[in-house]
């Protein structure tokens, strides 16, 4: 079936490999899948709501043609909220996948162990408000967190948080009174034009340098202020790349949903804002294929 969709995706999405080359056994630690809609309905999530199918087919397509060989799956509310179309797809690619799931306090260890055994990492708590108010109040709450830390731990599972770095700094003592590691997504989602003077992202890279938190070199089409190239989340990933490089993984966030038609980003734009933040090739190597193995178990 990735046929099917090789030819669309390659002409969609503008890349080619030869554009930024990258090492063997790359990984895109930040990737969601929708569908197919007849097996895997989708749920309404406001303006993260798929408007269309982007199945693990349609993933393997794109990264067949920027040179990517593995990833993660972070399970949207969107795909549905009982992680199904993420754990079909990791276990029929238990090599090449791995996920982050969805869950409530109530879980039970059966199914923890069910989804540990299918190669999930990690759960996802979406913390992000815009003008006070939650982006989303569905999926995974605090207090689900703090509940099942425990039971996450004997996991060997992280916590991966859609955070502002300003609201990380107020949690950070609750968080670091868990026995859990930190992922924290898009770069702590600081818009760019607050500088990385901001206090919220100096105390982040602070603690980035502490090592147990971890980001993802990520979201940059969703921090930007100026649009395509991004170069307003240049300083972000430079400085993030300066705290600790052995903490960072990269992330495409494909299929990029939330965006309008026009704010799409290409892959070749954020791989070119890669490169140009990370001149220097076995620091590259370190961020896309060495952190990952270690991260996510591969």
């Amino acid at each position: 079936m990735r046929d099917r969709y090789r030819a669309h995706r390659t002409e969609d999405r503008h890349v080619k490999k030869e554009e930024h080359m990258l090492p063997a056994n790359s990984c895109d630690c930040h990737v969601h899948i929708y569908g197919p809609f007849d097996r895997f309905p989708p749920f309404s999530e406001g303006r993260f709501s798929p408007t269309r199918e982007t199945p693990v087919e349609a993933l393997f397509a794109l990264w067949d043609s920027i040179g990517i060989a593995r990833g993660v799956i972070v399970h949207a509310l969107g795909a549905g909220p009982d992680n199904e179309v993420t754990l079909d797809a990791l276990r029929r690619h238990p090599k090449k996948l791995r996920g982050i799931a969805l869950v409530k306090a109530d879980i039970s260890d059966r199914r923890l162990d069910e989804l540990t055994d299918a190669g999930f990492k990690g759960v996802r708590i979406n913390l992000l408000r815009q003008d006070g108010k939650p982006v989303s109040s569905g999926g995974m709450s605090l207090d689900d967190l703090v509940a099942l830390a425990p039971r996450l731990a004997e996991r060997n599972w992280h916590a991966q948080l859609w955070i502002e770095t300003g609201d990380l700094k107020e949690l950070a003592p609750t968080l670091e009174k868990l026995p859990l590691t930190y992922v924290i997504d898009h770069m702590g989602r600081t818009m760019a034009d607050k500088g990385v003077a901001y206090p919220g992202f100096r105390d982040f890279c602070e603690r980035l340098r502490m090592g147990r938190y971890w980001c993802k070199l990520s979201g940059a089409d969703r921090n930007t202020r100026t649009g395509t190239p991004f170069a307003d989340t240049e300083p972000f990933m430079k400085a993030l790349v300066a705290a600790n490089p052995d903490r960072l993984v990269w992330g495409s966030d494909w299929p990029h949903v939330g965006h309008q038609p026009e704010t799409v980003p290409t892959e070749a734009d954020l791989l070119g804002l890669f490169h140009k933040c990370v001149p220097d090739e076995a620091v590259r190597k370190k961020i896309l294929v060495d952190n990952p193995a270690e991260l996510y178990g591969f």
